[in-house]
Formats: structure tokens, C-alpha cells, sequence
């Protein structure tokens, strides 16, 4: 199966790719589902196509969302520069969309969104005869419709399913929620999930006063969809027919796309589920669940939060001379053992020992002195310390450290 991964912004598709995604998605700073994401300007767009194909990755642009008059009217041209620029695939949800996408860039393969909500083989088979090569299962079918929906497809016709990843408590997503209650639409990108919030009832005799939906003094978050995660199911859902699993995860930061898809291609690689499945709560996350893959999906009812078992301590920059140059993302100390998650490689401990701030050079200091220091508590500096082993750039470090958040207190 093809590993998909999301990319947020250039920092998450180089990890995405290093890390052993197949292909990686992604979203111009139009027309994506994903509009607090970094993106990609149109014009970098070529940069990011010319780094996948590069280490042999294939480049999906998302173009999902409810599309209006103006939206339309924008598209040939847009299309175009997608086609220039090398994609290989539009994830596309608006019947108009995908006969502009078809007349404007015939040679990028035309993919169903979700948001299409697709959920048998009528339908996958009139969207192919509007061109259409893959389709992106409603994220409602169980593994059982999927198996049924495959069977009845031509083998040409690819299916994708999400493997992990937030969920949306809507029917594939196409909420008007966020809307109705402040103006922002998510069916454009803009969802401000009040699905996650906190919600009580009041009493049409007595206004002003408000009863928990549950008997708990915190209210109840009935609509919090729990997050996915099929890693222990990869096999199931290849033989159901699957052709390629995705991640969730565009609004997601480099270390946590790296961290996830390194644990999907590890298991797509032969490694055991159960070995790889604990680096799933290194990232942050909710509660996990199924999906509906194996019958209704559940919610996360206690809080709305997330937990996970380590902190992103740092990035590697550079390895040399035996010692390493790193970016601090949270704080870590003289002594500690981090964690090297590294492209393609078991996770192994490096200890911190003689760490040095660097100060950003300057045009009276051009060349500034490393300083001792105790701590790195500075984020988004540079720090140096001595490492035994080389560190591949591009790598990550991870502090075994417990965190949660909640909006339930």
C-alpha cells in the first residue's frame, strides 16, 4: 500500500519524505481544507514537487473545498500551474471542479476527496467516468463496505483510506457548525472545531441556567471524535482492497509527521504492529479508536485535550567534529538522555554533555563564542553539545516526558 503523509509546509514534506512516505499531500494557499496550515504559495510549489520526485516521492495537491462562483472562475489557470509546476494528482471534491481539472491539466491524475463522500461503487464508478483514477473512501465505511465497494470496482480504479489522524464528528467532514457559530466556514478550511467545545443545556423556563448534557460538573464533549489509528490493522485493510493509507495531519508540526509516518513504514516494511505501535503515543494525541472501520465510532466524552509520552526537545541541524548543532524546540539539560529519531533507523539515546548556547552571529560579532550553559531553555536557538555518534540532519530529539492538555478544567 502507498504511504500518503500530510505537509503542512516545505519543513513537514522534507520530513515526511525522509521519514519514508510514498507521496505527500498538500494545499496552494487556496482551495484547501487546511487554511491555518502553512501551505505553499503557488510559486514554491515547483521547489516542493522538485524535492519529493527527487527522493522518489509523488506530490497530491488538495483542492476540496465547497467551491463558489468565484472559486470556479479562478481554476483553469490554477490548474495549469499545478500542471507546469509536475503534480502528479488533484484531490478534488466539486463535480465542477473535476471537469476543470480534467479540460486544464489532463495529465495529473484526478483523485476523489473524502469530503465527496463516496461510499459505494455506483458512485465510484460514475466519478470514473468523469475521470476520476482514485478514489478517497468516505471516512464512514467499514472495512466491509470497502471489501464489497472494491469488488464490484474495474482494478484500475485505486481506493485510499485514512489511517490516522484526527477525525470530524460530520459526515466526512462537511460540518456547518463552525459557521452557524462564527462565521467561519469549515467546508472552506476555516473550521474553528466547536465539535471539540465543551457544551451544557439551558432550560427554556429558566433562562440563564445551564445543566451539564451529562451529570458532570465539566459538561460533556459529546462530539469529540476520538483520534484514528489503524496501525495494528494495516493488513485488514489491505486486504479489503486498499491501495493507499493516509494520514491525517496538515495543521501538524515536522516532528510528529516524521514520527508517525516513520511508525506506518516501519509496519508497512514487515516490522510487528504491537513492537511499533507504542510511537504513536510519543506524539500528541487524543484518545485513539478505530473509526467506523469495525462498527461506530466513539468519542472522546471526558475532555477535549491531548497527551502524549515525549517532547520534542530539538532539531538536528548538523553533526560534526563530534558534536552536534541542534534548533531547541523545548527545554532540555546538561545530562539528559534524549532520543534520536532518525530517518530509516532504530531510536537510540544521546546524552547531553557539554552544552553550549550559540548566539546568532551579528555585524559586530560575526563569529560569537559558544556559551556553557546549564540549560537549553531558548526556542528556536541554536545549541551545541558533544555527541559519541554522528547525527543525520534532518533528524529529531525527543524527551521522555509525560504532557497532557485539557479545555475540560
Amino acid at each position: 500500500m502507498e504511504l500518503l503523509a500530510p505537509a503542512g509546509g516545505m519543513e513537514q514534506l522534507r520530513a515526511a519524505v525522509r521519514f519514508g512516505a510514498d507521496a505527500v499531500y498538500l494545499a496552494s494557499d487556496r482551495f484547501g481544507m487546511r487554511a491555518r496550515a502553512a501551505n505553499f504559495p503557488l510559486d514554491a510549489i515547483p521547489e516542493a514537487v522538485a524535492f519529493a520526485h527527487g527522493h522518489g516521492a509523488k506530490v497530491h495537491v488538495a483542492c476540496n473545498v465547497l467551491m463558489h462562483g468565484d472559486d470556479i472562475d479562478a481554476l483553469p489557470a490554477y490548474f495549469r500551474a499545478l500542471e507546469a509546476a509536475g503534480v502528479d494528482a488533484l484531490i478534488i471534491s466539486d463535480l465542477g471542479a473535476a471537469a476543470l481539472a480534467v479540460q486544464h491539466a489532463p495529465s495529473v491524475a484526478l483523485h476523489v476527496s473524502t469530503q465527496a463522500s463516496v461510499a459505494n461503487a455506483a458512485a465510484a464508478r460514475v466519478w470514473q467516468r468523469l475521470g476520476a483514477r482514485r478514489i478517497v473512501c468516505a471516512r464512514e465505511m467499514s472495512l466491509v463496505e470497502i471489501a464489497r465497494m472494491r469488488d464490484a470496482l474495474p482494478p484500475g480504479l485505486e481506493i485510499e483510506a485514512f489511517a490516522h489522524g484526527a477525525m470530524c464528528m460530520a459526515v466526512s467532514g462537511r460540518c456547518l457548525i463552525s459557521t452557524h457559530l462564527t462565521g467561519r466556514s469549515g467546508n472552506q478550511g476555516h473550521c474553528t472545531q466547536p465539535c471539540r467545545w465543551s457544551y451544557t443545556l439551558e432550560e427554556e423556563k429558566r433562562p440563564g441556567v445551564h445543566f451539564p448534557v451529562e451529570e458532570d460538573a465539566r459538561g460533556t464533549f459529546i462530539m469529540n471524535a476520538q483520534d484514528l489509528n489503524m496501525l495494528e490493522h494495516l493488513a485488514e485493510l489491505a486486504a479489503a482492497g486498499v491501495d493507499a493509507i493516509k494520514i491525517e495531519g496538515r495543521n501538524k508540526k515536522a516532528f510528529y509527521v516524521a514520527s508517525v509516518v516513520a511508525a506506518y513504514r516501519r509496519v508497512l516494511d514487515g516490522e510487528d504492529p504491537a513492537a511499533v505501535a507504542p510511537e504513536l503515543y510519543d506524539v500528541s494525541h487524543r484518545p485513539y479508536g478505530t473509526g467506523f472501520y469495525f462498527g461506530a465510532a466513539e468519542q472522546a466524552v471526558d475532555y477535549d485535550g491531548y497527551e502524549q509520552e515525549c517532547l520534542h526537545a530539538a532539531d538536528v541541524l548538523a553533526s560534526d567534529s563530534g558534536y552536534a548543532t541542534v534548533l531547541c524546540r523545548n527545554r532540555f539539560a546538561e545530562g539528559d538522555q534524549l532520543e534520536l529519531l532518525a530517518p530509516h533507523e532504530p531510536v537510540r539515546t544521546v546524552e547531553v554533555r557539554n552544552l553550549c548556547w550559540l548566539p546568532d552571529p551579528t555585524a559586530a560579532d560575526p563569529s560569537p563564542t559558544p556559551q556553557p550553559v546549564p540549560v537549553a531553555n531558548r526556542a528556536s536557538c541554536r545549541y551545541r553539545f558533544q555527541a559519541d555518534a554522528a547525527l543525520p540532519e534532518g533528524s529529531f530529539l525527543r524527551l521522555r516526558q509525560f504532557r497532557r492538555s485539557s479545555r475540560s478544567a
